[in-house]
């Protein structure tokens, strides 16, 4: 789905040990060596190429697999001149004996090449892949398959319906050919080319968009299918995204109502929002704040701006973890949590990477696939300007009779989001496919799912692909199985989830094509949230004195601001891109990384206005672990501290335990884990 948060991009990285090992298993299977007299375009040490099915595979030169292409028709019906070349990634199984099957991984975007993120599937099917070959393709218009690079949509901090329009105007004829039809196309004629009879397809968020039109329309070739972060292709009413709100107003719900001190307050966090809502709509204003990698930035703090933060869910975690504490602290004159938020969303649903590279993500195959394939609100058989005149009259209907759609929003506040998740307005102007290829047509609304072991997973807090979405994807395949992830996001089978739990039963299903025992599933840990945002360190309740504890009330608040400094900078880390950030109140952090460790070094950080953190967070990379901190504190009116704080991750209802001086008083205490 258009839309994937920054958060959630792929990282890449060279395995020349990987690539050692896997000529070591072609000797072993017997691969035969090709010897090329073409124009060689790869480096010297990759010219030996090995024949897999009728298709000569070079070692890749920055990975550890081996990369073919593919020349197809940009058109199938020949209508259209123009050949594309279709690029992929192949990996032989590494143990000895016959392959048990070809894994194939797609990414989500659309846009994203799924070569960019070999790391995180190869992660993900490490344990099976000692019997499994693994493939990946770079869709038509991506990465290195001819990625489309529409220059002023690309570089776009923002979409607009003219630039978006443009692209498709720029693409002419071609526009409608990159279809995810013709993409799932092109990962049949390679495996056709590669003899690779049957598949274990798995994909996340787009990807799971790319799997069904591949089922539909090519239903033989797969064994089985995962669909992690799933939405449907069509259905009643589905061009105007009716589950959106509703997810988005659980995720706030069920993460305060599993949270004590949240919970324990009167009303609902849609009730402490709406005062903040109601100002916004009255007065907005110009507002200057911080993003994930501490960029300033500039915007109208308004209705949308607070619609996004909502609906994005970039940062997840930091927005569902803030949000309520930002919102009263709003209302009671703090402005500075509310605001930060916005900026942060603001880089979060930038897409592009940060060298507008449409290799690494293309806007043009983005807004070319939005806006061929699903349905629309208004009917794309129209030319531009009648389509305007009829998207203004479905939208003034939909006022009337449902203008609850986007609530608490009015459905003009949610259009005015950007149009990449807002959806429902960027393709008004877009070119008018022709009659050969009409837009909204990737599969008959009556298309058939094969009889195929399906599952489907789900993050409880998912407000992009819903849990409602993938229950209705679940049921279009007779053996559909839907696996809730609960307190969770966006995609929950690949390493940045809050769990390990959606990677062990998707590899558990692709073995016994059963999802077998999911209780891990309900066993995900509540979020902790930020019980409220303090501007002085004596707005907060005090650390708990245990036995050895010298500080008095006044020093404990002095601890527990720290550990909530602490706590406040690595929710950074989900939007952070720099390895550089800032405090709320002041200060700079950075960020460095080894194999199992997420080193953050503060430098006078300020969560409270009144006290200064600096300092160094130890953060284990695995999902479990201990967090350990040593802070220096220096507050403003002279008072200096060292404290070693640390509390385990992945623990519900985890504590934190203090220990240290401050002032002259030892510190022996414990609060909840930030």
């Amino acid at each position: 789905m258009a839309g994937q948060p920054r958060e959630a991009l792929p990282r890449c990285r060279t395995a020349p040990a990987v690539r050692a090992s896997l000529w070591a298993a072609f000797a072993l299977l017997g691969f035969a060596s090709v010897a090329s007299s073409h124009v060689d375009p790869w480096p010297a040490p990759a010219r030996e190429g090995v024949l897999v099915g009728s298709i000569e595979l070079r070692p890749c030169p920055s990975a550890p697999g081996l990369c073919g292409s593919l020349d197809r028709p940009l058109d199938p019906t020949g209508a259209i001149p123009g050949r594309i070349s279709i690029r992929f990634e192949y990996y032989p199984h590494s143990g000895a004996g016959k392959s048990l099957g070809t894994l194939v991984a797609t990414e989500g975007g659309p846009g994203y090449p799924a070569t960019l993120s070999r790391d995180d599937y190869l992660a993900l099917f490490e344990p099976l892949l000692r019997r499994r070959d693994f493939l990946l393709m770079d869709n038509r218009g991506t990465g290195r398959s001819g990625a489309i690079d529409c220059h002023e949509l690309q570089t776009a901090e923002k979409w607009t319906v003219k630039s978006i329009a443009a692209c498709g105007q720029s693409l002419g004829d071609r526009a409608p050919l990159y279809s995810t039809a013709y993409a799932v196309d092109d990962l049949a004629a390679i495996l056709e080319a590669l003899n690779i009879r049957r598949i274990d397809l798995y994909g996340d968020s787009y990807g799971t968009y790319f799997e069904q039109v591949f089922a539909v329309r090519h239903p033989n070739a797969l064994r089985s299918i995962v669909l992690d972060g799933a939405y449907p292709l069509n259905g009643a009413d589905y061009a105007w995204y009716p589950s959106y709100a509703p997810a988005m107003r659980d995720k706030f719900d069920i993460a305060c109502r599993r949270f004590d001190p949240c919970a324990a307050l009167p009303g609902s966090p849609l009730d402490r929002v709406a005062p903040v809502l109601a100002e916004l709509r009255s007065r907005p204003f110009r507002a200057r704040a911080a993003d994930g990698d501490g960029k300033q930035r500039e915007f109208t703090a308004d209705a949308s701006q607070l619609a996004i933060v909502m609906y994005g869910s970039a940062p997840a975690f930091a927005t569902v973890r803030e949000l309520d504490a930002a919102a009263r602290a709003f209302s009671g004159g703090d402005r500075v949590p509310l605001l930060r938020l916005m900026a942060e969303t603001i880089s979060g649903v930038d897409s592009r990477d940060p060298t507008a590279d449409a290799a690494k993500w293309s806007a043009g195959l983005a807004a070319a696939v939005m806006c061929q394939d699903p349905p629309q609100i208004f009917d794309m058989r129209l030319p531009p300007a009648l389509r305007t005149a009829d998207r203004d009259r479905v939208i003034a209907e939909r006022k009337v009779k449902a203008a609850d759609t986007y609530a608490p929003f009015t459905i003009d506040e949610y259009r005015g989001m950007p149009l990449d998740y807002s959806f429902i307005d960027q393709c008004v102007e877009w070119p008018l496919a022709p009659s050969s290829h009409p837009a909204s047509h990737v599969v008959a609304a009556d298309a058939r799912y094969p009889d195929i072991p399906a599952l489907i997973i789900s993050g409880e807090l998912d407000n992009i692909t819903t849990v409602a979405d993938g229950a209705a994807v679940a049921r279009a395949f007779k053996r559909g199985t839907q696996i809730r992830i609960a307190n969770s996001f966006h995609v929950n089978a690949l390493p940045r989830a809050r769990s390990a739990c959606g990677a062990k039963i998707v590899r558990r299903f692709i073995e016994t094509l059963s999802a077998g025992g999911t209780e891990c599933a309900a066993r995900v840990p509540p979020l902790r949230l930020v019980p409220r945002f303090a501007r002085q360190a004596s707005q907060l309740e005090p650390a708990s004195a245990i036995a050895g504890n010298r500080a008095n009330a006044a020093q404990l608040r002095w601890a527990s601001a720290a550990v909530m400094t602490a706590g406040d900078v690595l929710a950074r880390l989900g939007g952070n891109s720099t390895g550089q950030g800032v405090g709320l109140r002041g200060g700079s952090f950075r960020v460095v990384n080894d194999e199992s460790t997420t080193h953050v070094i503060l430098n006078q950080v300020r969560w409270t206005e009144d006290l200064a953190v600096s300092g160094k967070i130890d953060r284990p990379v695995a999902r479990t672990g201990t967090v350990h901190a040593a802070l220096h504190l220096a507050t403003d009116d002279g008072l200096t501290g060292e404290l070693t704080v640390e509390w385990p991750e992945g623990v519900a209802g985890s504590g934190t335990g203090i220990r240290g001086t401050i002032g002259d008083a030892r510190v022996v205490a414990q609060s909840p884990a930030p």
